[in-house]
């Protein structure tokens, strides 16, 4: 399922949309319809909803959108001829990805900037999946309930997500509602292609980006993901890599796991966040002693 409920008390009425981004509705005197959900997938429809179907339409969808309690619905305006009697206002928007992903974090009231947000690139998916995981625990040892987004193993603190990937810009603004519900202190991304969609973070920023990849150029990943993911990656952002200092520590944690190169992407990582080298080495030395 692809949908966003409001959560927020702005109202967003068709006329704000008109408004904000030109697009034409119809009839003009549907300027006062408030929605208080969006959604991509009829299934997915809820009364008070905005039915936005993107590319996969036809006129029993759009019927059903509306028999499910769909306030209004988005079509192409390549359509505006081929819609006779859609028995609710329709909005004729070709939206960019910037803006689908605005809509969506504007009605989830913008969870993403109530969490802090990490997220870890890299050309090898097995990795970034260790990367992922490792991280969270190391996170967890530092006293931070966290929430991860990778393919076929999401979670909200110990909670299991049952998503659909790759992760569309509408279910990520709901998962990063859920991990802010549910008291999350940060969420992992995984940022590879089978986790999450094209486009689907527009309008989050991110804090702290991870990045092991052998051989890699930094300045081209970071190009790549920001206009893949559509992601902010700004002066906030902080860039973590592995370094010596941190394999040493990572070595001397001595977890016997073989996750070693992973840890120390995950202490970079939390260096970068702002945790101390001090705070560090204690949970390091905490876990050794209790393993």
């Amino acid at each position: 399922m692809s949908a966003i409920n409001e959560t927020t008390s702005q109202r967003l009425t068709l006329g704000m949309l008109q408004d904000r981004y030109g697009y034409e509705l119809v009839p003009d005197f549907a300027r006062d319809v408030t929605v208080t959900s969006l959604a991509n997938d009829v299934d997915s429809v809820t009364p008070g909803a905005l039915y936005m179907p993107g590319i996969r339409i036809d006129k029993g969808r759009i019927a059903l959108a509306v028999r499910r309690g769909a306030y209004a619905v988005m079509l192409p305006t390549s359509m505006r001829n081929a819609v006779d009697d859609p028995q609710v206002p329709v909005l004729f928007a070709d939206p960019s990805p910037r803006q689908i992903g605005e809509l969506a974090a504007s009605i989830a009231g913008r969870p993403s900037e109530s969490i802090a947000v990490f997220a870890i690139a890299g050309s090898d998916v097995d990795r970034v999946r260790e990367d992922v995981d490792v991280l969270a625990q190391f996170l967890h040892m530092l006293g931070n309930p966290v929430g991860t987004v990778c393919e076929g193993d999401s979670q909200s603190l110990e909670r299991f997500l049952d998503l659909s990937y790759p992760v569309d810009a509408f279910a990520m603004q709901r998962v990063f509602s859920v991990c802010v519900e549910d008291g999350a202190a940060a969420i992992i991304l995984a940022l590879n292609a089978r986790t999450i969609a094209p486009g689907a973070l527009e309008s989050v920023g991110v804090d702290v980006l991870g990045y092991d990849d052998a051989g890699g150029h930094v300045d081209e990943m970071i190009a790549h993901v920001g206009e893949q993911y559509g992601c902010t990656l700004d002066a906030n952002t902080h860039l973590a890599q592995r370094d010596a200092e941190t394999d040493a520590m990572a070595e001397q944690a001595d977890f016997g796991d073989g996750h070693a190169r992973a840890l120390s992407l995950a202490i970079a990582m939390t260096l970068a966040a702002g945790v101390r080298k001090t705070n560090i080495r204690n949970a390091l030395r905490v876990s050794k002693e209790l393993r």
